[in-house]
């Protein structure tokens, strides 16, 4: 599998991870590439599949891999599990494509994975290390290691998913 897409020390406290009755689709993990009018893309993740790391102030403290359940629903177990209060960021590689049509809210949504057993090796072998250095971020590593095929994205702060839905256009 090819990592298409991640996000690095997002803040759990950015997220409203229990918005209430009647708000069933309002808890998002809304990730956006760009910022301007005319370029920006936002992304819901909370369906996306990968591996995913849980940071406390001393670093890593918990990896874990999506499998049937979305990252969304995984993170937010992890809010009332035994890691509750034990990490306060967390960091994601998701394997399913990002699809270029947007829907009817101007959000591109997450395609289904491709099952490529051809892949080549190097590339696999690259991605891990990539995400490995990316994720820990130790500091003897000087040189950043990059992704063949994914872009970064940025985390929308909750206090500012208004504004960034707003410049998609869709009034």
């Amino acid at each position: 599998m090819k990592v298409t897409s991640y996000g690095l020390f997002w803040r759990k406290d950015e997220i409203d991870w229990h918005p209430g009755n009647g708000n069933h689709n309002r808890f998002r993990l809304l990730g956006r590439v760009g910022s301007n009018r005319g370029h920006i893309k936002i992304v819901d993740f909370r369906h996306q599949q990968g591996i995913y790391i849980l940071y406390d102030h001393y670093g890593p403290g918990y990896v874990g891999l999506t499998r049937n359940q979305g990252l969304g629903k995984r993170l937010k177990d992890h809010t009332q599990d035994h890691l509750a209060g034990k990490w306060d960021r967390f960091s994601w590689f998701g394997f399913r494509p990002i699809d270029e049509t947007p829907t009817e809210h101007g959000l591109l949504p997450l395609g289904e994975t491709k099952e490529d057993l051809t892949e080549e090796t190097n590339t696999t072998i690259g991605d891990l290390e990539a995400l490995l250095i990316r994720a820990i971020g130790p500091k003897r590593n000087r040189v950043f290691m990059g992704f063949g095929n994914a872009e970064e994205w940025t985390q929308i702060e909750y206090d500012r998913v208004d504004t960034y839905m707003n410049r998609l256009g869709n009034d």
